[in-house]
């Protein structure tokens, strides 16, 4: 294929999709992610908005000089703080990219920034030409794209060009488009913006109207050559375009799309499920390609059809995103390195003390179930490496309950490393473990959520399960594994409250900075 059929795609997973609400990831989290979009072969990473926090500087900073070989960008808007906070944080990359933007559309000319149009392309070229004395690698956005008047858009790409951007950005801000109109949308600016050719024209849909993918596709067969999306599809409100969707589309469908990407497709479920499990944000069952389902055959026509030849109701090959049918021949008699080389083959990078936290906790798993699944190693990983520095942990658990019997919970927690202990009652054995918890640590959260899901087949699954709490302003979710669904479920109530007070010292950290 020629150079001019090939699509970049930039993920913004650790940028716009942190913003889904309830989602927060420390340095490490980000860093984790970042290892494994790097094994996708992501062309392009939006590691976070410097200015924003000084977590997202961090991130942002330790990204851009631990991988090497792509392109580190930082999201900055159109003034000289932002964009210097950027190169900041991003100038120790091998290829940074100052990301920097501006509302377009009058409804946000009007209402939001309370300035004209001549005003607005001012500053949007102002702020790329400040860009530019960093890196020549500059993007420019215009926000609420979608909803601007095209031939003012195409005067602002114009100007930002002329300015030095080598990447304009069309967004779709409120998932407002829908594809046909979408696609005359981005062929006007094709046709209408002289020095187009200059830049490569991107776009970013986000997926209000269930549209996310489709205009993306619509975009890229009328001239956009990036592609700006997240994993599991994660973002502002209904999330944006999901990276595997696209790229997978494309795959798949050659013969109607022809163009290409450098992904690494058969990474992608790894990605998927670490993301999840570090958001805390369940994939849905019937959520394409990654979703529990998307390989699943329930009707008996589509089982045979599927046992005589695969493709008979298959379009996609499992193996080609990483799924493995298989089972990880790993039992209670493997050794440290076997285990080593398998958490290296799905793509994690840990220390030897990280080895030795994770191989404890298999050997226990491993003494309690006859086989374990690649699924589980991840949640292991998950658990003993990924998570943030616990404040509060689980010395002690024992609950009593059954028919006619009140149930009772016996919790003993060490909180900063001293032994506390309590006993409550509750609805049931959950509620008791809960309600005991609570109590050891005073807190005032509340419980906004509460999911189980079962990570392998089998009467002795390791538990998965997922919960979000809320105090004040802060929204934060718990992640916990075990094969005893209690037990995962009090481990999970720790990570949250967990979570919960890394997000109270980061608000108080960055008012400290503010002030």
């Amino acid at each position: 294929m020629s150079s001019s059929e090939r699509i970049i795609i930039f993920d913004t997973t650790l940028r716009d999709g942190e913003q889904s609400p309830s989602v927060s990831l420390n340095v490490e989290e980000k860093l984790q992610i970042g290892r494994q979009l790097k094994k996708l072969n992501i062309d392009v990473i939006e590691a976070g908005f410097p200015v924003a926090s000084s977590g997202d500087f961090e991130s942002v900073r330790r990204i851009s000089q631990e991988l090497k070989g792509l392109q580190v960008a930082a999201l900055a808007r159109a003034n000289e703080k932002d964009i210097d906070t950027a190169w900041e944080a991003l100038k120790e990359g091998e290829n940074p990219r100052i990301h920097t933007f501006i509302a377009t559309s009058d409804i946000h000319l009007q209402y939001k920034l309370r300035k004209t149009r001549e005003q607005v392309l001012d500053m949007a070229r102002s702020a790329v030409e400040y860009a530019v004395k960093f890196t020549g690698n500059v993007e420019f956005s215009a926000e609420d794209a979608s909803r601007s008047d095209l031939d003012f858009l195409c005067r602002v790409f114009e100007a930002v060009i002329d300015a030095g951007a080598t990447t304009v950005n069309f967004p779709d801000t409120v998932g407002y488009a829908v594809p046909h109109n979408f696609g005359r949308m981005i062929r006007y600016v094709m046709e209408h913006t002289p020095n187009i050719h200059k830049a490569v024209l991107s776009v970013h849909c986000h997926n209000d109207l269930g549209l996310a993918t489709a205009n993306v596709l619509e975009a890229i067969e009328n001239g956009a050559r990036q592609v700006e999306c997240t994993i599991n599809g994660i973002g502002e409100r209904a999330g944006n375009a999901a990276m595997e969707e696209v790229v997978m589309a494309i795959r798949t469908r050659r013969d109607v799309l022809p163009f290409d990407t450098a992904i690494c497709s058969q990474h992608i479920m790894t990605v998927s499920r670490l993301v999840s499990m570090l958001t805390g944000m369940v994939v849905q069952a019937n959520k394409a390609i990654v979703g529990a389902n998307a390989f699943a055959h329930e009707s008996g026509i589509h089982q045979d059809g599927v046992l005589k030849e695969r493709t008979t109701y298959e379009i996609i090959d499992p193996k080609d995103i990483g799924l493995s049918k298989g089972t990880l021949v790993l039992g209670k008699h493997s050794g440290r390195h076997a285990l080593k080389a398998r958490i290296e083959e799905i793509g994690y990078r840990l220390s030897d003390e990280e080895i030795h936290r994770v191989f404890t906790r298999f050997k226990s798993l491993a003494d309690k179930k006859k086989e374990v699944y690649p699924e589980d190693i991840e949640a292991l990983v998950a658990e003993e490496v990924l998570r943030i520095p616990d404040r509060y942990h689980l010395a002690y658990l024992y609950v009593a309950g059954g028919s006619g019997i009140k149930p009772t919970a016996t919790v003993i927690l060490k909180i900063d490393g001293n032994e506390v202990s309590g006993v409550s009652l509750g609805a049931g054995p959950i509620d008791a473990a809960y309600k005991a918890v609570a109590k050891l640590v005073k807190t005032e959260s509340h419980l906004l959520g509460f999911a189980v899901n079962s990570i392998t087949g089998g009467t002795d699954a390791l538990g998965e399960v997922t919960v979000r709490l809320e105090e004040g302003s802060h929204v934060v979710t718990g992640h916990g594994t075990d094969p005893d669904i209690i037990t995962a479920s009090v481990m999970a109530y720790l990570n949250a409250l967990n979570r919960l007070e890394h997000s109270k010292e980061n608000a108080m950290h960055k008012r400290s900075v503010e002030l």
